[in-house]
């Protein structure tokens, strides 16, 4: 049993995810499908994320700005989430002008609470900023939890330094218990893939392939063109090494999670590998769980778009403009947990004049197909956090002048065996 857990612990993380994949991928096509201790699994994984992300959060942004102040490399951060999120707009717009898709609509399903317009949709994000901080930390209200860390964080610096000692120790032994989650992320994974194979399927995305194939098709443009575009102008190197970094590390565990908050964590241990500022990624990686939603303004778009052609709705150059902005805004109130953007669709029909059970039809459908269009939507999102907190630290070392390589692991950095194996050194020799 010490060789088996010897030869399973040797392997990356990454082969062992793939690992569960395959395993959870074959259970679900030719095994039982009621096997509830497999997607147990699963759903264990994903409430362990989702429990302790928000902690996370509030620690590490409240013990890094209790010591120092807001890195300006900031700035580039959320300006990157920005342009990010309106080039995805766009380019989902332009692709579904090139090919327009109409769409069956099916019986329109129950409103739930559907944003009317843009006014409500900034009211809720204003609201949301203002939470009671304990409703915040329960509801996992991120921008609440958000807000709430700068502030603390800010008024910390105040007081003593045994008290932000305090906190510092918190924010450590609560960074610990999410490696330990995310060391479980291949038996967690084995079980969500385990549900999404065996409940739905391969054959439930064949009525809806080519709608499904114009939002991948964005998607894919949005991470592979425009994302490792925006980071070359940036960093001024080779972008992909830290792309397919991104998308390996954060992607494929936000693809089965489908929760752009769930993932959190697992962003905060790649920029940690990586070697980013703290400062920086630790307020940078809630802030984009937040608003950097590239994917669901894709989403929204091609959505909206499609739910037009069917009706037969001419939308012009300057609707269409209208209808990026929107989309993108919208998508920045997207919650970060499965399906959020899909509830964000009737607001932007709402600007061509379709009327809400219209609209919930459209949605309908974008449950049907979410098990990959959600998942994929999740992985650009939530991988793209790290990918430009990384590129806004990388941009301050180019201009100081201090070498770089992106995507590669710092050289400082140590996993946690190296790390137990060098105490355990430290402590021999003082024997």
């Amino acid at each position: 049993m010490k060789a088996i857990v010897k030869a399973w612990t040797s392997l990356s993380l990454i082969k062992r995810i793939l690992i569960g994949l395959i395993i959870g991928a074959l259970i679900g096509l030719f095994g039982p499908k009621d096997l509830i201790v497999v997607e147990l699994l699963g759903t264990l994984f994903v409430n362990a994320l989702k429990a302790v992300a928000p902690l996370l959060v509030f620690f590490l942004v409240i013990n890094a700005l209790s010591r120092t102040k807001l890195p300006k490399s900031m700035r580039t951060v959320i300006t990157l989430y920005v342009i990010s999120t309106l080039c995805a707009a766009l380019t989902a717009v332009v692709a579904s002008f090139a090919f327009p898709v109409t769409i069956t609509l099916a019986e329109a399903g129950e409103a739930e609470a559907i944003p009317s317009d843009i006014g409500e949709v900034l009211m809720t994000l204003l609201n949301n900023m203002v939470a009671n901080p304990v409703d915040a930390l329960v509801n996992a209200n991120y921008l609440g939890i958000l807000v709430w860390a700068i502030v603390l964080g800010i008024a910390m610096r105040y007081t003593s330094e045994a008290t932000r000692d305090f906190f510092s120790n918190i924010s450590h032994a609560i960074s610990a218990i999410v490696r330990w989650v995310i060391a479980c992320a291949p038996f967690g994974i084995l079980g969500l893939i385990y549900t999404s194979v065996s409940q739905n399927g391969p054959e439930i995305f064949i009525e809806y392939g080519q709608l499904l194939a114009i939002l991948l098709g964005c998607m894919f443009f949005a991470a592979l063109v425009v994302n490792p575009l925006l980071v070359f102008l940036n960093i001024r190197k080779n972008p992909y090494p830290l792309v397919f970094r991104c998308l390996k590390d954060s992607g494929i565990t936000a693809f089965f999670t489908r929760s752009s908050a769930a993932n959190i964590p697992v962003n905060m241990e790649l920029c940690r590998r990586l070697g980013l500022h703290k400062d920086t990624y630790s307020v940078a990686i809630p802030l984009g769980a937040t608003v950097n939603m590239a994917g669901a303004a894709v989403t929204i778009s091609v959505m909206t778009m499609a739910a037009c052609h069917t009706l037969g709705i001419t939308v012009d150059p300057v609707t269409a403009v209208i209808l990026c902005v929107l989309a993108a805004v919208s998508a920045c109130g997207a919650s970060g947990v499965a399906g959020g953007s899909l509830m964000l669709i009737p607001l932007c029909c709402s600007l061509f004049g379709i009327g809400n059970d219209i609209a919930m039809q459209v949605v309908g459908i974008g449950f049907v197909i979410g098990v990959i269009q959600d998942s994929v939507e999740t992985a650009i999102n939530s991988s793209s956090d790290a990918l430009f907190s990384a590129t806004a630290d990388y941009k301050e070392r180019r201009k100081a002048g201090v070498d770089f390589q992106p995507g590669k692991d710092s050289p400082e950095w140590k996993s946690e065996l190296e790390e137990a194996a060098s105490k355990e050194e430290a402590i021999a020799a003082e024997g």
